[in-house]
């Protein structure tokens, strides 16, 4: 599932949208530190979906997560620097979010299809 939101908006707010279009099996969710919250985390538990997010750094009670799996979310990260090596992506040219969304389906055709 694929949700554009405003750049300003925290991932944690962001992905509150899309608690109803959570899968309901059982398996792992891989985030970084912007989606630590305990109402998050609680949503993830409610729909049998183990999260695997580091705690922020001024959280009082750290919540424990597996750092072998986190590793993993490299892979991610070099999908969005791939496709954030089109400076159209990069630097947000379009203002509307489906002219946008175009540009990133775009890049993403090109960067993993064509080479």
């Amino acid at each position: 599932m694929l949700c554009l939101t405003e750049g300003q908006m925290s991932d944690h707010i962001g992905a509150k949208l899309l608690y109803p279009a959570l899968p309901s099996h059982n398996c792992i969710m891989i985030g970084d530190k912007g989606y630590d919250s305990d109402a998050y985390r609680a949503a993830l538990l409610a729909k049998n979906i183990t999260p695997c997010i580091p705690p922020r750094k001024g959280r009082l009670v750290p919540a424990d997560f597996d750092k072998n799996l986190y590793r993993q979310r490299h892979k991610i990260e070099n999908l969005f620097a791939r496709l954030k090596d089109w400076r159209r992506i990069h630097t947000r040219y379009d203002r509307c979010a489906h002219s946008f969304m175009a540009a990133i389906t775009i890049a993403a055709i090109c960067a993993f299809w064509i080479s």
